[in-house]
């Protein structure tokens, strides 16, 4: 094959058939996929382009989409307003390095009147460079090495992550279970493990490492699991009487649960901040917000400091996905967006119950604000112990019938809804979740 063979010059339907692409994916990318997800062979299918609430695939087949870009997409695909700043930002420039720029530093002052925690901003290309530069800053200041996580917890693919996200058994808390191959065995000794929503064993693992604990690192919400009253305001106390440092991932929740995120949503205020998805408007951009004598530790000046917290990366602050995201927190900003978003959200999670109740199926849509997800299980989830107890079996079967009646489900992962979801859409939906309760009943 030539170089010249290689290059498409035709996309969409009817530019090659769905089985051309995918023997192209078998033979280019691990696993045919783009990473950790991979469709059963009957529902797979290649995007060829998305419109508002739904994807088009390259045979021209249409579903509603509520996967949302992994929840990136809370205006849908499209959007009139973040396609026009894209266009306009392009013709000025795609990508700059080593210097400001006035895309970046307007967002920059958006992010930082919009996040309760946030004097000083630093920006990030993905939500997992966000919290490994969170942890990153967290040591950096503290001078101590260890950082709790909880159990189920995602925070990204970097290794310090990596620890106990879906174990196959509970943890011997602390310790974790590391995730993938190819993490250095020493590592597992500087990552604590916790179950989410439980103080007593938070209060006792922070007792007996507080020396070498530099903070506690949180999903707010965490997956599709949220906290009871009391827990993120422990949290907050614990950290404060040990002298550690509080971080939320906001990666999933920020200015998805509102505009001020799950620090507005929950009344919660941590020290430090990591954010991706939303913040972009699609587009490659996250950042880390929170105290100025923490993200101040990044700052160039500081270089050979032993606290220095080195932050640099080719895209950070693109300006392409600046304007992305500035485009989408002035619509996010409108009067009563999240109050309309979070009804409509849980519009569509009763009627699925309906519909659930009505097979007799053991099932449930759980969720809150616009995060939802069908569930088998007896009772909203608590904590992982919840969701490992769940039948997962049952989930999957579910969503791989969804996908086959038109939604865009990924199997056993929470879904989101957005706020270009359309009345026309909720009933479609009902109607197909009807045909796969049909199909696994």
């Amino acid at each position: 094959m030539t170089p010249e063979d290689t290059i498409a010059v035709e996309t969409g339907p009817g530019a090659m058939t769905h089985e051309a692409y995918y023997a192209l994916a078998e033979r280019l990318l691990p696993g045919a996929g783009l990473g950790g997800y991979s469709l059963p062979n009957d529902v797979r299918f290649v995007i060829h382009k998305g419109e508002g609430s739904r994807l088009q695939d390259v045979r021209g087949r249409w579903y509603i989409d509520y996967v949302g870009g992994a929840g990136a997409l809370i205006l849908g695909h499209a959007h009139p307003a973040i396609v026009a700043a894209v266009q306009e930002q392009a013709a000025k420039g795609m990508h700059f390095f080593g210097t400001l720029n006035e895309a970046a530093l307007h967002l920059a002052q958006e992010l930082q009147a919009a996040i309760p925690c946030a004097e000083k901003i630093t920006f990030t290309s993905t939500g997992s460079e966000a919290t490994f530069y969170a942890m990153r800053m967290a040591r950096a200041h503290s001078g101590k090495s260890k950082i709790l996580k909880f159990e189920g917890g995602y925070h990204g693919n970097h290794d310090y992550s990596a620890f106990s996200v879906t174990p196959k058994a509970l943890s011997n808390y602390p310790a974790g279970q590391p995730e993938t191959g190819g993490i250095p065995s020493g590592l597992a000794q500087s990552i604590l493990i916790a179950p989410y929503n439980d103080l007593e064993v938070v209060r006792r693992i922070v007792r007996e490492n507080r020396d070498d604990l530099a903070a506690i690192i949180v999903e707010p919400a965490q997956r599709i699991i949220f906290p009871k009253p009391d827990f993120l305001p422990g949290l907050r106390k614990i950290c404060d009487d040990n002298g550690i440092l509080l971080i939320f991932d906001e990666v999933v929740t920020g200015f998805r649960l509102a505009y001020g995120g799950a620090q507005e949503y929950f009344g919660v205020k941590p020290d430090l901040a990591s954010y991706g998805k939303v913040v972009g408007g699609g587009g490659p951009l996250g950042c880390v917000a929170g105290r100025a004598d923490v993200i101040g530790l990044a700052a160039p000046s500081y270089k050979g400091k032993p606290n220095y917290a080195y932050v640099n990366g080719t895209l950070h602050g693109n300006p392409i996905a600046a304007v992305a995201g500035l485009a989408s927190l002035r619509i996010l900003k409108e009067p009563g967006y999240y109050k309309t978003l979070n009804a409509r959200a849980d519009l569509i999670r009763r009627e699925c119950q309906k519909v659930l109740d009505r097979h007799n199926l053991p099932a449930l849509a759980v969720g809150e604000a616009s995060l939802w997800q069908i569930i088998f299980m007896p009772r909203p989830p608590a904590n992982h112990a919840d969701v490992m107890a769940a039948d997962a079996d049952r989930t999957r079967k579910l969503n791989v019938a969804q996908m086959k009646a038109g939604l865009y489900v990924l199997p056993m992962v929470r879904g989101f809804v957005s706020s270009v979801h359309t009345d026309k859409d909720f009933e479609e939906t009902v109607r197909a979740l009807d045909t796969a309760c049909r199909a696994v009943a």
